[in-house]
């Protein structure tokens, strides 16, 4: 998943990104609203991590923008301000979720989780696609009963892959949603990273459903 984070606070936007990094997310930072702004609407993003007082456009006029533009993106926002009036003003101005400073990491984890789980998740947010199941709490991923060791970057590809289950990814939506905006990215990344976790998940099971598919032309799925 990517996400992007707009937080004038340098020490925290960074910190937030080598979290969530650690976390298999993509993530992109920017520390002006204007820049937040700009990215959160021209790029494809899975969450938004929004600071309310930003140099140029503040955050509760980012969020009313992109709700006018039509970009329902999840918005999670963090404040130093504690006051209720502040929380509501900031959720009607189309926010998700609010996170008031200090906060701890874990609770930041736990509340982008809820953002980004799919309606149908399970209660534990395990995804499965037939003997397939992924874990991203724990980063746990096995196939049956046996347990993959895959790197965080393919752990990332695999997660996007099981949660759009039956759906054409083409490479440009794959790059958005797995790697940051910043990434150098070669013309055979995406078969290489396809490739590697085809090697993991496929072909050490030739009696199993073969579930990493290629659409020629298109892009890839993962078959349920």
């Amino acid at each position: 998943m990517r996400i992007l984070v707009v937080e004038d606070e340098h020490r925290i936007a960074n910190a937030i990104k080598k979290g969530l990094e650690q976390e298999t997310y993509a993530v992109d930072v920017v520390y002006s609203g204007n820049d937040g702004y700009d990215l959160a609407s021209t790029e494809d993003y899975d969450l938004i991590i929004l600071d309310l007082m930003l140099p140029g456009m503040d955050g509760i006029t980012i969020c009313k923008q992109l709700r006018k533009d039509s970009i329902h993106i999840p918005i999670l926002v963090l404040t130093a301000k504690g006051q209720i009036q502040d929380k509501v003003i900031g959720l009607n101005a189309g926010a998700d979720d609010y996170l008031t400073k200090p906060f701890a990491f874990e609770e930041l984890l736990a509340r982008i989780r809820a953002l980004t789980r799919r309606p149908r998740a399970s209660i534990n947010d395990t995804l499965k696609v037939h003997d397939l199941e992924l874990n991203p709490t724990s980063f746990q991923v096995k196939r049956g009963d046996i347990s993959l060791h895959i790197s965080n970057k393919e752990f990332a590809l695999l997660e996007y892959l099981m949660r759009n289950a039956d759906k054409i990814l083409t490479k440009d939506q794959i790059i958005a949603h797995v790697w940051n905006y910043d990434a150098d990215i070669l013309p055979n990344t995406i078969e290489v990273y396809i490739r590697k976790l085809r090697n993991k998940i496929d072909l050490p099971f030739p009696d199993k459903m073969q579930l990493i598919q290629t659409v020629r032309g298109f892009g890839y799925k993962i078959t349920t």
